[in-house]
Parts: C-alpha cells; structure tokens; sequence
C-alpha cells in the first residue's frame, strides 16, 4: 500500500516535469535563430500506479519525466536532401554558362564572330573585287582573316581558363566531402557514447543533420540508421544506432564512427581525353585506390554540376567495336620496338569525319571490354570497296611500359565494346571546344582547296595551325606532307561529284595522329600562313594564269562558299550559320540552367517551410508554452504547499 506520504511524491513528479518543460522551452526560446537547431518537446508519461489493496484498485503514482526528444521527421529530410542536390547541380551550370556566355556574346558590333566574319567574307571580298589585281585588298583581306584567327584563339583560352576554374573546384568540393564526412564520424562516436548512457543527444545529432544538408548540396546522399545489439543478447538494444551515409547512388562515406576519403589524382599528359582538356584534369579515387566515377548519373549535386561542365561532350565520345587484337603487331621503323596493336570499328558520325574527331593526340586510356589499356598512338583509317561502301576503322598502338600495362592485349576483347573517356550527355567544355575545331577545320579546308586550285593549281594556301614549337607550321596542302593524299582522297570520297568520289572507290585511306592531316589543326592553334601574312599578295584571284590580273572568279568561288550551304555545310547550314548555331546552344545552356536553379529554389524553400513546421522553434508556441508550463509549475508548486500543512498538521498536532 502506499505511504502517508505518497501524495507529496506525486506532487514533486509533477513538479519535476514542469521544470524540465520549462527548461526545455528556455533552450528553445534561446535556439530560435540557431541554424539546424530541432524544437525539442520533453517526454512524459504517466507512472506505474500503485496497488493499494483498496476497494479502489491502483493509486496514481504521478509522472515520470522519461526523456528529451528533438521534433524530426526524416521523410522531408530526405526529400530536401534529394532536391538540394539537384539545386547545387544547377547552381554551379549557371554560373559557369553565365560565364561562356558572357565568351560568346555577340552583338555583331562587339568585335564577335559575326562582325569578324561579315567583315572577311562580305567587306573585305568585295573590296577585293572592286580591283582585283591591287594589293590594298587583299592586305585588308588578310588582317580581317587574322581577326578571325584571333577570335578563335581567344575563344578557346576563355574555355580553357574555365576549364582549370571548374577543376580546381572540383578539387575543392571533394576536399569538402572529405571534411564533412570526418566531422560526422566524429559525431557519430559522441552521439553513441552518449546515448548509451541512457540519454539522447539532441544537439549532436542537429549537427550532424546540418553536416547532411551541406553535404547533399555538394553530392548526392542516403542515409541510414541501425539500432546496434549486443553481441551478448542479440535481442537487446544496448541504446546505441549505427549511421550510414552513402553518395553517388549508395557507395558508402561514412559508417558508424569510420569514414572514407576520396583522393584527387591529376591525369599525366598520356592519360588526356580529349585533345582539348587542359592538362591536370582530375580523376577521383577512393582512398583503397578503387576508382570514383565521375560519370555516375547519380553522382548528384554540384559535383555533377562541375564535372557536367568540365567533361560534357554532349555524347560524343569514342566507342565502338574491336575487330582485332594483335600481340606486337606493330613495329617502330626507328627503334624496332614492338607493339601490341587493337583495330576498332566505329560508325558514329563524329569518329568516321575526321574533323570532328576530339580524341587526344598525346596518348591516352582504352577500355576495352571494361578492361584498361594505355594507348600511345593511332590511326585513322576508312577503306573503300567497289561499290563505294566505306568501313571506318581505328588502330591503336598500346604502350609497352609495364608500368602501364601490365600484360599483352588477349584475343578475348575481339568483338567487345571499346571506349575512351566516358559518355556525359551535356554540352559542356570539350563539346564547345570540339565544335570549334570542327568549323575551323572545315572552313580552312575549303578556304585553302579553292586558293591552291588559282593560278592552274599553284595557289598558296591561307590559313594553317602553329605546331607546338611556335617556330614551325603545318603545311596543308603540300604534296610533300604526310596527311596530303589522304586529306585528298577523303575530300574526294565525300564529295558529291558522283564521278570524283568513285575515283576512291576500292581505295584504303589511312591518316596517322601524326601526320600533318586538317585534324592537327584546332582553335587554339589556328593562324595565318606566315608566307602570306608577310605578302598578301601570295593571295590570287583567279584560277588560270592566263587570265588578266582583273579576274576574280577564285574570289566569287570564296563568295559562294559562305553564302551557299551545299557548297560548305555545317549543322545543315552556311559558315556564318554554324557558330549561330553554337551560340544558341550556349543560350539554351544557360537557359535551362536558369530555369533549373529557379525551379529547385522554389521546391526547397516548400520543402524547407514544411520542415520548419515540423520541427522549427515558433516564438508564438513558446511563449504559449511557458505560460502554460508556469501555471503547471505553480500548481505543482501549490500542491506540495498543500501536504506539507497536511503532514505538519498530522505530525505536530496528533502526535503521529
């Protein structure tokens, strides 16, 4: 049965209760502004009742002041996680297509491709025509031609600084999964020594929850929390919980009170991609060494934002099929060395033209069948039989280092998928850079054919690419360069002369990356002809010597390549049309990128509004709350008062 003095007990449960209800709504009051802060509500409950042996069964036996709790609901947590990964994706494409479309611009009085290129091909050619055999013409002519040079020179080194901008955040941001990642872990060991003890860490755990906030920003992110048992008793919870974090579509980061740090390895010159990346790109690794795809259509967040930026090719990327696999089928003419040789078949439109090709020229990494090879060399090769059907085929020599692979090619990858770099469906650097290379390649291709055939085909070409050296240019067009006959024979066997294409028929053309083919010309590297830049006069105008100096049907021959798309197509349409065509691909790129930002801005203030509902502190409520548990207080207070008279009476004035 219970005691006399059970009434008072019950009174100072109640009392401790609403002290901790005070207290606890002192803590909220006080955390109105902390960012990450959960309202935290006390946890109460009615104690066990006593058995009195009376007619009226079990006595109350008060309160009991169980714990506090912080309001969560992981549901929407997982839902803002998920959407700010797709915010900080956006956010980082709008700032850098913000800034390549800043590069682009063109107000066709700003010194843009369009004032540049009407200048040359529209004021420059007919001033030209006005005095055909003058000099003053085609001066001007060629100091408009080395604007446009220019242009594209400066163009590609504004992509480029991007370029090193985006990777070196990348390396920033993989910094801060790393930070993020240690700081929860540590979390994770205080939160479980303390609530083994039999209390919840309340704050500790809001850290930890702003830590996955920040995180999730940064890089897709699940989480996951396990109740830990004892190995003892398996059926008992010792009180503790095992939390996971896992990115990029469920590798895992964090595991308890353990973490794994990724690792930036900036790619050797051998290891490029694209002929166009900087050199240095990062790879990311696991700190095991096991690689971190980058290509991960989960990767989420504004990793994928700047590695969308840095490595986007719109899909176009090297693949295709292996034909043949040969164990030092290859050997140098110099040295005598051999090599192990891998024959591809490709058939996508940007590998069988050559001047769309954006493959590295310095060497790189082949998969073949998901197995890695070093590559130190290729060729290009298109072999044509009689009835005009080309094959377009790649042949790789691969490194003899050991270091890079460890062993021979096996006739196992025939018939396998090969590839090169990885598919990253948007337009990001390396797409812009190769669409770049492919006007100027085109374009200086045809200038240069048109000005070669004047003067009964003793012309002198225009436009060329410095080599590496600075000192030494390609010679296109030169009979006596490696890459002639074959650009020849390409041009003849994708021309619409029926009868000059089927001069190529049963022909094998083949181009090596060395050779002084249009492929080695680039943005970056496009220029004038030293010879005529230095005599513009070099500069004819008409195709047959015997014609007067007043001729100009090479120059009409120039006008008609710019103004008609079947004499020069790009993208379905004329020269001037192509790099329209660009420039509306970047303002669709930061169009949407826009739109994106604006969207998941719009869904992550609902979601964090919902969030602040469930959980934020609201000053209205607290204040309710404190009057509330004042007067619970001074009743409770009022209570003990009332039996302290009760059992002063009782003791001091019946003798008890």
């Amino acid at each position: 049965m219970s005691s006399q003095f059970f009434g008072l007990n019950i009174a100072y449960s109640g009392l401790l209760a609403a002290n901790a209800n005070l207290n606890t709504t002192a803590n909220n009051i006080s955390n109105v502004q902390t960012e990450g802060y959960s309202r935290q509500t006390v946890d109460t409950q009615a104690a066990f009742p006593i058995r009195t042996f009376q007619a009226y069964g079990c006595a109350g036996a008060g309160v009991d002041t169980l714990s506090v709790e912080r309001i969560r609901d992981g549901f929407y947590d997982q839902k803002y996680w998920n959407n700010n990964s797709k915010l900080g994706e956006y956010n980082m494409k709008q700032y850098y297509m913000r800034e390549m479309e800043d590069y682009f611009y063109d107000s066709g009085t700003n010194g843009g491709f369009a004032s540049i290129y009407d200048k040359l091909m529209i004021t420059a050619l007919e001033e030209i025509m006005k005095d055909p055999g003058a000099s003053t013409g085609k001066s001007q002519f060629v100091g408009y031609a080395g604007q446009l040079t220019d242009y594209f020179n400066q163009i590609v080194g504004n992509l480029q600084n991007v370029q090193k901008d985006v990777n070196a955040e990348i390396k920033i941001k993989i910094d801060d999964i790393n930070s993020i990642s240690s700081e929860i872990a540590t979390l994770n060991e205080q939160i479980t020594t303390i609530e083994m003890g039999g209390q919840k860490a309340n704050e500790l755990r809001d850290r930890r929850d702003l830590l996955v906030d920040r995180l999730s920003m940064i890089v897709d992110v699940e989480t996951e929390e396990l109740p830990v048992y004892d190995k003892n008793d398996p059926d008992r919870e010792t009180g503790a919980y095992r939390f996971i974090v896992r990115i990029a579509g469920g590798q895992s980061l964090v595991d308890a009170n353990e973490h794994n740090d990724l690792v930036c390895k900036a790619r050797e010159d051998y290891e490029k991609v694209n002929m166009t990346d900087v050199n240095g790109l990062y790879d990311v690794y696991w700190e095991n060494g096991e690689r971190f795809s980058l290509a991960n259509s989960r990767l989420g967040g504004e990793l994928r934002g700047l590695i969308e930026m840095r490595d986007g090719n719109n899909g176009e990327y090297f693949q295709g099929k292996v034909t043949e696999t040969v164990v030092e089928g290859y050997e140098d003419p110099e040295t005598h060395k051999k090599y192990d040789t891998v024959t591809v078949e490709v058939d996508r439109d940007f590998l069988t033209d050559l001047n769309k090709n954006n493959m590295s020229d310095q060497g790189g990494i082949i998969n073949l069948g998901n197995t890695e090879y070093y590559y130190k060399s290729w060729s290009y090769n298109v072999e044509i039989d009689s009835a005009g059907k080309a094959t377009y085929t790649y042949k790789f020599i691969l490194s003899d280092d050991p270091k890079l692979n460890a062993r021979h090619v096996t006739g196992d990858r025939v018939g396998k998928l090969a590839k090169i770099g990885d598919n990253f469906d948007y337009q990001g650097v390396p797409y812009y850079m190769s669409q770049l290379n492919e006007w100027v390649r085109t374009f200086a291709q045809k200038f240069n054919d048109i000005l070669k055939e004047g003067d009964d085909n003793t012309g002198i070409i225009m436009f060329t690419g410095n080599k590496p050296t600075d000192t030494e240019q390609y010679l296109f067009g030169d009979q006596n360069a490696a890459g002639w006959r074959t650009d020849t024979l390409l041009r003849a066997y994708n021309s619409k002369d029926p009868d000059v294409q089927a001069s190529t028929y049963g022909q094998t053309i083949t181009v090596d990356v060395t050779d002084d083919s249009y492929y080695k010309l680039t943005a970056e590297n496009f220029s004038i002809l030293t010879a005529m830049v230095n005599d513009p006069s070099l500069m004819t105008n008409k195709f047959r010597k015997g014609d007067g100096v007043e001729q100009n049907d090479l120059i009409e021959a120039l006008q008609d390549m710019t103004r008609e798309k079947d004499a020069l197509s790009f993208r379905g349409g004329t020269p001037s049309t192509f790099l329209e065509g660009v420039l509306s691909d970047v303002a669709l790129g930061a169009a949407a990128a826009n739109t994106g930002v604006v969207s998941y801005e719009t869904v992550q203030q609902a979601i964090g509004n919902v969030r602040l509902s469930v959980s934020g502190v609201d000053e209205d409520e607290e204040a309710v709350n404190l009057v509330k548990f004042q007067n619970a207080y001074n009743l409770a207070s009022k209570m003990i008062s009332v039996f302290n008279e009760i059992y002063r009476r009782l003791i001091l004035e019946t003798g008890v």
